[in-house]
């Protein structure tokens, strides 16, 4: 008997904190290829999310600049995120993009008759600070044994440096989280990824590193800190998950809002930035 193929659909959503509009918003998403939520990938994915540090200049476009650098380049190298020199060096390609993008922002501004204030160039030769995760997901191409004949897995591999989180779910039961393990782990002071640490040794020293292996039916979910400290919190964990499982597409990212206001309400949440990316595996 032929199986269909296994595939994944990807979505993500992208939410501010109470009281600020989207584009205010710190948090970023780059998934690669950048395809339609409902449409079936069977080709290897990366995903790159980035929670800026709102204590930091310019936290939101570096958190942007930084989650797509990783995203690339982990299309391109598959075995970047694993410790090693591959993502030495793409944390120091990443810094170096920095400067000639902040020339570029500080021509605009004159140009556009705003030019940087005395405060802000203090502001900005200490950089900006962004936490990491990023994510390569890969068809396994050895079938597993399934009680319905042969089904096709997949393989992913992460690197998380600060406290945005990856869950791998089966069964809508959490299998992994990673890097942080529990809603107690979360700190005040996460590390994080500055742009003008040139120390790419330092920064691959304080990355952590993770693989493991998806089956159709599987999920992987991948969010930044408040979300994920809340997911961790609580207290009927399928429950949490059939929550999130109810956002399927950009469609729905106005309810998104309103239920994460709500939590917000009721001091389930805290009142920060959300983004969530959601990887579905199906097939047999």
């Amino acid at each position: 008997m032929t199986h269909p193929p296994s595939c994944v659909y990807v979505t993500h959503l992208v939410a501010p904190k109470y009281g600020s509009t989207p584009a205010e918003c710190e948090d970023a998403v780059v998934v690669l290829p950048d395809r339609s939520h409902d449409e079936m990938l069977r080709e290897p994915l990366t995903v790159g999310v980035c929670d800026g540090a709102t204590e930091s200049a310019l936290a939101k476009d570096w958190a942007g600049l930084l989650a797509r650098t990783v995203a690339e380049q982990a299309m391109r190298l598959p075995d970047l995120l694993k410790p090693g020199i591959a993502f030495e060096q793409f944390a120091a390609s990443a810094v170096e993009l920095w400067d000639p993008w902040l020339a570029q922002y500080t021509k605009e501004r004159v140009e556009d008759g705003r030019p940087l204030k005395w405060y802000e160039h203090t502001k900005l030769a200490e950089g900006a600070f962004a936490t990491l995760l990023a994510v390569r997901v890969d068809p396994d191409g050895e079938p597993g044994a399934g009680a319905d004949g042969p089904s096709q897995g997949w393989r992913w591999r992460a690197a998380a440096l600060g406290d945005s989180c990856l869950f791998h779910l089966r069964d809508d039961r959490l299998l992994k989280a990673f890097p942080v393990a529990a809603a107690d782990d979360f700190g005040t002071v996460p590390d994080l990824f500055g742009s003008r640490n040139h120390d790419a040794a330092l920064l691959t020293e304080r990355t952590r590193f993770l693989e493991g292996d998806c089956l159709p039916g599987d999920r992987l979910f991948l969010a930044t800190d408040a979300l994920a400290a809340w997911y961790l919190a609580a207290p009927d964990p399928p429950a949490a998950v059939r929550d999130l499982l109810e956002f399927s597409g950009p469609d729905d990212l106005d309810r998104f809002g309103d239920w994460l206001n709500g939590l917000r309400e009721r001091q389930q949440l805290r009142n920060d930035d959300v983004a969530v990316v959601r990887i579905d595996f199906e097939g047999r």
